[in-house]
């Protein structure tokens, strides 16, 4: 898998590697845990990978914890608080995703026991603005550590969502974005499409339907990435996700699925996601809550 080999590479030399790439890497490996394409990622958490985000009527606060397994040892938590302001939505934006485990060695394979640190970290502003057409735009800036290097960026995304009546949904963003380049590792587009494939009453609800969905990630010096998954929901009560996802790493193409539940309770909307994981390597694992603002 693509993320998994720059991981290994992040540990080389500065020199070998750009900071800022291994950071988006880190970055990749929470996208793995998002049951969707990136660009329709659904509630206040997917501002950080398209801005064009519909609000809730006076806003909303979220917070994602995500840990990979054992074998990779990363970590991180999300948290985005978004309101009502210039007649769109305003929302601040923080995220730090890191690697553990990682020890010092000197002439031998053995640890000295002295940690090595490798952590991304952004923090920044989003504003998204319209009705069934939504544009967005989000401005971060990004600190990268490993070792003793550290790297710094601004990046400025923009994202739009387009709602076609109710049986359609397009999506396209950009992510991290700081150079006009389409071989820029360290940062991707986004782009996706929803479609309705069936709605009615079902086990009770009145309103449920199925969604059918398609997006790519290209535009970051490789291969592209190709999404195919579906949404069962249940009016606004419950949903159940499901994404394959095909992958090209250094020598061969990968498939891995992620799937996630969606349960709403009140103005809470509570939120599980996990992959399957490739090569043995096993699973990442989401966790996040939402609170509407009353």
């Amino acid at each position: 898998m693509q993320r998994i080999g720059w991981l290994a590479v992040a540990l080389l030399p500065a020199t070998l590697v750009a900071q800022q790439e291994a950071g988006t890497e880190l970055w990749r490996l929470a996208a793995t845990t998002i049951p969707a394409p990136p660009a329709l990622m659904r509630g206040a958490m997917g501002v950080l990978w398209n801005p064009a985000q519909p609000l809730a009527a006076h806003g909303a606060v979220a917070v994602d914890a995500i840990e990979t397994p054992a074998s990779i040892g990363a970590s991180g938590v999300l948290a985005v608080a978004r309101v009502r302001a210039a007649g769109g939505a305003l929302g601040f934006v923080y995220g730090r995703m890191e690697l553990v485990d990682l020890v010092r060695t000197t002439v031998s394979p053995d640890p000295t026991g002295e940690a090595i640190p490798f952590y991304t970290q952004t923090a920044g502003v989003s504003y998204a603005r319209g009705g069934a057409t939504i544009v967005g735009a989000s401005a971060l800036v990004h600190d990268t550590r490993i070792d003793g290097r550290e790297a710094s960026r601004f990046t400025f995304d923009v994202g739009v969502t387009r709602a076609l009546g109710s049986v359609v949904r397009l999506a396209a963003a950009t992510h991290f974005l700081s150079a006009l380049s389409t071989t820029n590792a360290a940062q991707e587009l986004y782009a996706g499409a929803e479609v309705r494939m069936w709605h009615g009453p079902l086990w009770g609800a009145q309103h449920a339907r199925f969604d059918a969905s398609y997006g790519v990630t290209f535009a970051r010096g490789s291969s592209a990435d190709h999404y195919l998954g579906g949404r069962l929901s249940f009016e606004d009560r419950l949903a159940a996700e499901l994404v394959l996802v095909r992958e090209k790493s250094y020598c061969c193409a990968a498939v891995r699925g992620t799937a996630g539940i969606d349960l709403g309770i009140g103005r809470y909307r509570l939120r599980l996601a996990r992959d399957t994981g490739v090569q043995d390597l096993g699973s990442a694992f989401r966790v996040g809550l939402e609170a509407r603002l009353q």
